[in-house]
């Protein structure tokens, strides 16, 4: 299948060398085997984003999004994901010194960072936050608790979305075996990702480990959810193309009757409708990235066609490519089953297709969008 880069595109050809190259590493590892941090710094993944002045490559979404989507189409494991999501939040909070260390120490792979956000679709017009922040006497304690926070077992870091007696939102950053913090790992039938629950009882926190959002807050906590939803759409994307090349290849090697399976007419439609859907899903999923690496003001709605279309088409072209592998596709030497687990989740992760549609909906119906407050406001 030959891929090409959307028209007007810029720094295309920069972004077919990442392809290639993010395609051919990957490629190497075990699909079991983690991508540790340390490969993944020195492949440059995890400092895309991150200034150069601390050790990064300044560069924007757009290349995190190519390296996301090759992050899918492998069914690769490791704390990647996270990774971006926790340099996404640093970026958004006003510069300090423990917010420039911290996005060096990820840069470099010294650091793995969970964030703990609200993250519901229907959520991120407000500025609500999992945790609350609270005065007693001279100190300034945290409490509250986040369930299914991405690779919260793994990391040794934590970035906490709290909002403060006034109702403003800020971001707690703190050691993850921080004394009156819990930890549990939450167990789910995708297993190339980790999910834990945290838990902050009573914490006393520094006053330099509290950050406030740069800017307007709201605009701060929805850029910040719909860089995770257009997240999950590249991986997702990358998934359809994946299981889309496993197919036609099987296909054309497994015979029936004397001939290749993909001979007969069924094989091809049921191969052309999974591509059309793909064909879909790259169209949105590329103007979402678009929209999300230039900050426009209009991004979410683009994130919400992308995030609805690009990860329900990824389950069901996994369940029509397990058919399409007959009884071998259930088994577990095909590998299906690792896209179908994996597409599952992402479909229900920072929001599923329905919230998606409700923040698109708001936006042509103002009924919606007045009554429910969960539209899209110009």
């Amino acid at each position: 299948m030959i891929e090409t880069a959307p028209p007007g595109t810029e720094f295309a050809a920069l972004h077919a060398e990442l392809r290639e190259v993010t395609r051919d590493v990957l490629a190497r590892m075990s699909p079991e085997t983690p991508v540790g941090p340390a490969v993944a710094a020195q492949q440059g993944w995890l400092g895309l984003e991150v200034p150069e002045e601390f050790d990064g490559a300044g560069a924007t979404f757009a290349e995190t999004a190519v390296v996301a989507r090759e992050w899918g189409r492998a069914v690769a494991v490791g704390a990647y994901p996270s990774a971006v999501l926790a340099v996404g939040t640093c970026l958004l909070l006003t510069p300090a010194p423990g917010r420039d260390q911290l996005l060096r120490a990820i840069a470099v792979g010294e650091s793995t960072v969970a964030v703990a956000f609200t993250g519901d679709a229907d959520a991120c017009r407000s500025v609500g936050a999992p945790f609350r922040l609270r005065h007693s006497g001279s100190r300034r304690v945290l409490s509250g608790s986040a369930e299914f926070v991405l690779d919260a077992p793994l990391a040794d870091h934590l970035l906490l979305f709290a909002t403060d007696e006034d109702g403003l939102p800020a971001v707690v950053s703190l050691a993850a075996r921080t004394a009156g913090t819990v930890h549990t790992a939450q167990p789910l039938l995708d297993r190339t990702r980790t999910f834990g629950a945290v838990v902050a009882d009573e914490l006393t926190v520094a006053p330099a480990s509290i950050h406030r959002l740069a800017g307007a807050p709201a605009v701060a906590v929805q850029r910040l959810h719909d860089r995770a939803a257009v997240l999950i759409a590249c991986d997702s994307l990358g998934l359809s193309e994946g299981i889309l090349a496993a197919t036609v290849a099987y296909a054309g090697t497994r015979t029936q009757f004397g001939r290749p399976i993909g001979s007969f007419q069924a094989v091809k439609h049921a191969c052309a409708d999974m591509l059309v859907r793909l064909t879909v899903s790259r169209h949105l999923v590329d103007a979402a990235v678009r929209r999300v690496a230039a900050n426009h003001p209009e991004a979410g709605i683009a994130v919400a066609m992308a995030k609805s279309h690009a990860c329900a088409a990824a389950v069901d072209i996994a369940g029509k490519a397990m058919q399409l592998h007959g009884g071998y596709g259930y088994t577990w030497d095909s590998g299906i089953h690792r896209y179908l687990e994996r597409a599952t989740l992402n479909r229900a992760l920072y929001g599923t297709p329905a919230a998606h549609r409700r923040r698109v909906s708001g936006r042509y119906d103002p009924a919606i969008r007045t009554s429910t407050g969960k539209g899209f406001q110009r």
